[in-house]
């Protein structure tokens, strides 16, 4: 569903950056509750959505608003991408206190606030010239900053040609909260298991009661998610017995365990499929970076001499607070910095293409490249993917907000100066909210906020802490399996006839990473979509896409608002 915005439509507006400061600090101050106790980040770009055209819609006097919710909205995401590092300040914490490690890596609040901002703005203005590239000349389809555009289309379209969307955007939305609110209050992730075999209960096989997954299937499509799919049997249901007949893994192996060497096929077949899409189409990249500035002036794009000039700013100032807050050398910073560019690329395609941003497993590569380059060095390699972490996030959140721009009429410009803006304040909410988080509820243990994925970075730097020998040999025999099989595949889908049926390497390798639940749920929207449009003859975007972006939106509303009514103390948290 698109159409041109009504006029008259403000955009760059006092009362819209005052909405969306607003939003950036409600999200950055609950999102970080939300990710340590799920273990995931649910869609935020809608819920900001949702809270800056409510807000707005108390000022508005006749006409639309969809622009100036749009910054509400970019706000909000950008403040949510920051406050998602919390998993590394918790993994942080968690070694900090492990007298085996030998290491303190708790960070003050002007530590915390003065690390994630530089790292953030870095982010936002490395990723400003691949807009073109990624949004308008490959059309990925983000599929949350889709399903965000379709909600402020539908919030701020008018006459009777909207009322059918509208009724399947709020249908979907009404359903998917009062699912979700049955089981995000309890903070567990409900699972039908699936019997098939010893490992089935610690890989999470299973089918997710996640409307939210369901939606984003839609979305995303079938082929995408039915190469996911292969990716989840591959890592859980045919690698677990595998490895263990083979001694690599112990028959009763948890998650994690299995995870620290399925990652590394994984990676390496989305880094080497990533890399090697963007190679096979460096002329196009070429020619947009070329044009960059001309068009700028036309299209509304931030211009190139700011990037340039803020990017050099930023990250001499991310290597001073490194070097003087964090203690690790000058040399350090900048390799990490080096190496982080094309993991930042590769993760803004696998984002665009899956709607799963691959933060922590480009993080974890970045722990194994500083485990080779400063063995047993933890805090080298935990402040290092730290970095990665935080550039890929924050990059990853500004092209999602401009495809949400690109659907609405939204200036990139402006975007993108909202953006910077609630970096620093998605920076202060989380320096003040998770150490009140860590002192109420503890981190980690039985009891605390489990963080799964701060443990998981937890025991790669402890494992890296003996040196890359303990690595299994055939982890690496299959990262280089998978690198050639992601260069192989990539270069095969460049033939549009074939395409098709070519495996997905971006697909696969998230695919062997996130939740295998998740992703099948994904893959029964994904077929139900299918189905409606070979049934309809053409795929029925005028109330399908608004009831997938219901569905995604639900679910988000639930999980960020019940932590505000837990900690605000209306409303009891079950057990």
């Amino acid at each position: 569903m698109s159409s041109p915005p009504p006029s008259p439509d403000r955009e760059l507006t006092l009362r819209a950056v005052a909405v969306a400061l607003l939003v950036a600090v409600i999200i950055g101050a609950a999102y970080p509750y939300v990710v340590l106790k799920l273990g995931f980040g649910p869609n935020i770009a809608v819920v900001s959505a949702f809270f800056g055209w409510m807000m707005l819609s108390v000022f508005a006097r006749g006409g639309s608003i969809r622009r100036e919710s749009n910054l509400a909205q970019a706000a909000g995401l950008i403040a949510g991408q920051t406050a998602f590092l919390c998993t590394i300040l918790a993994a942080f914490d968690m070694l900090s206190v492990d007298p085996a490690v030998g290491v303190d890596l708790r960070l003050s609040k002007l530590q915390i606030f003065a690390w994630l901002t530089t790292a953030g703005v870095l982010g936002v203005l490395m990723a400003v010239p691949l807009r073109q590239h990624f949004v308008i000349d490959e059309k990925l389809p983000f599929p949350d900053g889709l399903a965000a555009g379709e909600t402020l289309i539908v919030l701020d379209a008018r006459g009777p040609g909207a009322r059918q969307a509208a009724r399947a955007m709020v249908g979907g939305l009404l359903g998917s909260a009062a699912l979700s609110f049955a089981t995000l209050r309890q903070f567990i992730a409900e699972v039908i298991p699936i019997k098939l075999g010893s490992f089935a209960a610690t890989t999470g096989v299973g089918v997710s009661l996640s409307l939210l997954s369901l939606g984003s299937g839609v979305i995303i499509g079938l082929r995408i998610c039915a190469n996911m799919l292969v990716g989840g049997v591959i890592a859980w249901i045919v690698a677990p017995p595998l490895l263990a007949d083979a001694g690599i893994i112990a028959a009763g192996a948890k998650k994690t365990e299995i995870l620290l060497w399925v990652m590394w096929p994984a990676t390496g077949m989305m880094v080497a499929g990533g890399l090697t899409a963007l190679f096979l189409k460096w002329n196009i990249l070429r020619k947009t970076f070329r044009q960059l500035s001309a068009r700028s002036v036309d299209s509304g794009d931030f211009p190139m001499r700011h990037v340039v000039v803020g990017v050099a700013i930023s990250a001499v100032a991310l290597v001073l607070v490194q070097r003087y807050g964090l203690g690790l050398p000058v040399w350090q910073t900048v390799l990490a910095l080096l190496f982080t560019l094309p993991l930042m690329l590769v993760g803004l395609r696998v984002f665009g293409e899956t709607n799963w941003g691959p933060i922590s497993a480009l993080s974890n590569l970045m722990q194994g490249v500083f485990g080779a380059i400063a063995p047993g060095n933890v805090q080298a390699n935990m402040v290092a993917s730290g970095v990665t972490g935080s550039i890929v996030a924050e990059s990853e959140g500004l092209m999602q907000a401009y495809k949400t721009a690109h659907m609405v009429g939204s200036t990139p410009r402006y975007v993108t100066i909202v953006q910077l803006l609630a970096v620093p304040v998605g920076a202060v909410a989380l320096s003040i909210a998770y150490p009140v988080l860590r002192d109420i509820y503890g981190i980690g243990g039985e009891d605390g906020l489990q963080s799964p994925i701060s443990q998981k970075w937890v025991g790669f730097a402890k494992l890296l802490s003996q040196g890359l020998h303990v690595l299994h040999p055939s982890a690496l025999v299959a990262l280089l399996v998978a690198v050639v099989a992601g260069i192989v595949c990539t270069v095969l889908e460049q033939d549009r006839r074939r395409a098709r049926w070519v495996p997905s390497p971006t697909g696969i390798g998230i695919g062997m990473i996130v939740p295998f639940s998740a992703i099948f749920t994904m893959f029964l929207g994904a077929v139900a979509a299918s189905w409606l449009e070979r049934r309809k003859g053409d795929r029925p975007d005028s109330w399908l896409l608004p009831l997938a972006s219901g569905l995604i939106a639900g679910e988000a509303l639930v999980a960020i608002v019940i932590p505000l009514l837990i900690v605000a103390g209306l409303l009891a948290p079950m057990h």
